[in-house]
């Protein structure tokens, strides 16, 4: 059975000092978690992690190396012996595959960690490219090549070529834990992520306001919060009933009031939430000024509501930059599909721009909601979904792919 070998490069992890230890062992638990039951190696040595298994582990190996947090980037790489005839043969090799695929030129960029080997990194690349450019089958570019192939000699020597990207960020779990407010938007879910990417293992909740928000737009976030789980280990979603509160707040707030009253409510069930599976801080998508609640002085009452930190990783950013990142990481074609959530539904036609904190708790507390959101707490519902169900379906020798979903 052949084996396939990869290379992964650590990324900011690499800056830590007396605790870079802990993020390694980190990033190393979540590419096993990953490819958890599969007959593959995952090791950590001198700035480089190593994925072996056999070939039937390609497609899975990817999957977990393209969604891995942690790390820069990744390559499917050739091992061969620590001699300069057999690096030559495997550069050959990796040149053909490159015209195969319609490179017409290239170059050789080397890295010796081995300082005991003989020849040093210029005159292995000299050796190497001399091989390739004497069969013709590809032409030297060192300024812009069609195919940059790659030597490194370290414990071993590994020839690769295409070298993809990946999460970059600091290991899932090394940030502590947030909750995040999921909706069916474009914004919430890259909001998620671009927490993942600071370390944090991140757990959604989502507001569902049956029979007014129907079955597709929950089964929509959970979709979201699918795919976010493929980027951040694994991931709980809290679905709470909020239909009552939402009626309450329409039967006694004024309407131009009723989507900041909203948030305030959601800000208290999520604290509530937060308590319960210990959170350390609660995460939306507000980007300010984008709607009439992300106003400087709404935001203000929002986050009065709130006993935990609350973060708002993208509140600098404008729509675009959001929707590049949603479509890079892959939500933006599930957050546009037509299904409106529960705030859409129920947004007033003039809503208050610039609301007072003082004001803003007058009419919170004529409410006389917190029963009725601790009720909406208690019946949640709870799913968890797991990156390792999504890389077992990609693994050729699995069965029976592993569910994706897990109800708790």
């Amino acid at each position: 059975m052949s084996t396939v070998t990869y290379l992964a490069k650590l990324g900011e992890l690499t800056l830590k000092r007396s605790n870079k230890r802990e993020f390694e062992q980190r990033l190393t638990a979540n590419v096993r978690q990953y490819l958890k039951g599969l007959p593959v190696s995952v090791q950590l040595r001198a700035g480089r992690m190593y994925v072996e298994g056999p070939e039937s582990a390609a497609a899975a190996i990817e999957f977990t190396l393209a969604h891995m947090i942690g790390i820069t980037g990744w390559a499917r790489a050739r091992v061969c012996e620590k001699n300069i005839a057999s690096i030559t043969q495997a550069v050959y090799e990796e040149a053909r595959e490159a015209q195969a695929a319609g490179a017409k030129t290239y170059k050789i960029e080397t890295r010796r960690a081995d300082k005991g080997f003989p020849l040093t990194s210029y005159e292995i690349s000299r050796e190497a490219a001399g091989a390739v450019f004497d069969s013709g089958i590809l032409q030297v570019d060192v300024h812009r090549p069609d195919a940059v192939i790659r030597v490194e000699v370290r414990d071993r020597c590994f020839v690769y070529c295409d070298k993809h990207r990946s999460c970059r960020g600091l290991p899932v779990g090394t940030g502590g834990k947030g909750l995040l407010l999921l909706s069916g938007g474009i914004d919430s879910p890259v909001a998620g992520y671009r927490m993942m990417r600071r370390g944090m293992k991140v757990d959604c909740l989502y507001f569902h306001a049956w029979p007014y928000t129907s079955a597709e737009a929950q089964q929509k976030v959970e979709d979201l919060a699918a795919v976010l789980a493929c980027y951040g280990v694994s991931t709980h979603i809290h679905i709470a009933p909020f239909t009552e509160v939402q009626m309450r707040i329409k039967e006694r707030a004024p309407e131009a009031y009723s989507t900041l009253l909203l948030r305030m409510c959601m800000m208290k069930a999520a604290n509530l939430v937060a308590e319960h599976i210990h959170a350390d801080c609660i995460i939306t998508g507000e980007s300010l000024g984008q709607v009439a609640s992300q106003t400087v002085e709404n935001l203000a009452v929002t986050e009065s509501a709130s006993e935990r930190p609350l973060l708002r990783p993208l509140i600098g950013l404008d729509k675009e930059e959001i929707i590049q990142t949603a479509e890079e990481i892959g939500t933006y074609p599930i957050s546009i599909l037509p299904y409106e959530d529960c705030c859409v539904l129920f947004s007033p036609r003039h809503p208050v721009l610039h609301a007072g904190i003082q004001e803003a708790n007058r009419l919170y507390a004529a409410l006389d909601a917190d029963g009725l959101i601790r009720e909406a707490v208690e019946k949640r519902c709870v799913k968890r979904f797991a990156a390792a169900g999504r890389v077992m379906e990609r693994f050729a020798g699995a069965e029976t792919p592993q569910p994706l979903t897990v109800q708790q």
